[in-house]
């Protein structure tokens, strides 16, 4: 294996660790909010710092790349790669958002209905392992199976927005964490979203097409 071959091969095991800490990072999220685990939300917010730690790396490693001499899969590769690891921080992010959420609502117990919540949950936990099995892997199948899953999680970000909403206008008191949950209801619907980016940018990365999601 010649230089070239060596850091792409390096790449790839990058964007397995990177994958593997957005994994734990939405995993961790999720628990932490549905359970209000502190230790879980905690963990969320050194996990994000590790994300955007192997981001930099990447995208080293991705420059150096770019100044050699590459054909044009190779090319292709790169510039998957460094739209790719935009979408994982962004993954990682939205799991932060949430794990602030989790925070700011432990000294007071749940008193609104999760109603979908917890099913948006396990899905976009769901579409981020399998976007990630994608890219490690190749795997266009996979790649656009998580894609077409992204309307599963719009219908449920739609039920558990409209059961908010019914809970708001009832009772006033409990607005305020409608609201806190309608928050977390979005930010689920965004992982799910930039999921299903990471996949259709594994989809490129083997076709050199981009497309249609609509």
């Amino acid at each position: 294996m010649n230089a070239i071959g060596k850091q792409l091969e390096q790449l790839n095991f990058m964007l397995i660790e990177m994958g593997a800490l957005v994994e734990r990072a939405v995993a961790c999220a999720a628990k932490g909010f549905v359970a209000q685990d502190s230790e879980n939300a905690k963990n969320v917010f050194r996990i994000c710092g590790e994300i955007e730690a192997k981001e930099k790396e990447i995208e080293g490693l991705c420059m150096k790349l770019l100044l050699r001499p590459l054909d044009p899969r190779e090319l292709r590769t790169i510039s998957s790669v460094l739209h790719m690891i935009g979408e994982l921080r962004k993954m990682g992010e939205q799991a932060g958002e949430i794990s602030e959420v989790t925070e700011f609502l432990l000294n007071e117990s749940y008193t609104v209905d999760m109603f979908v919540l917890p099913d948006m949950a396990r899905e976009t936990i769901n579409m981020t392992i399998d976007s990630i099995h994608a890219l490690v892997h190749n795997d266009i199948n996979m790649a656009l199976a998580v894609r077409d899953r992204d309307d599963r999680v719009d219908e449920l970000f739609l039920t558990e927005k409209d059961m908010l909403i019914r809970t708001v206008r009832e009772d006033a008191e409990r607005a305020g964490q409608a609201l806190d949950f309608m928050m977390v209801a979005k930010y689920f619907e965004r992982i799910g979203d930039h999921a299903c980016d990471v996949a259709e940018w594994v989809i490129y990365s083997i076709t050199g097409k981009h497309t249609d999601n609509d």
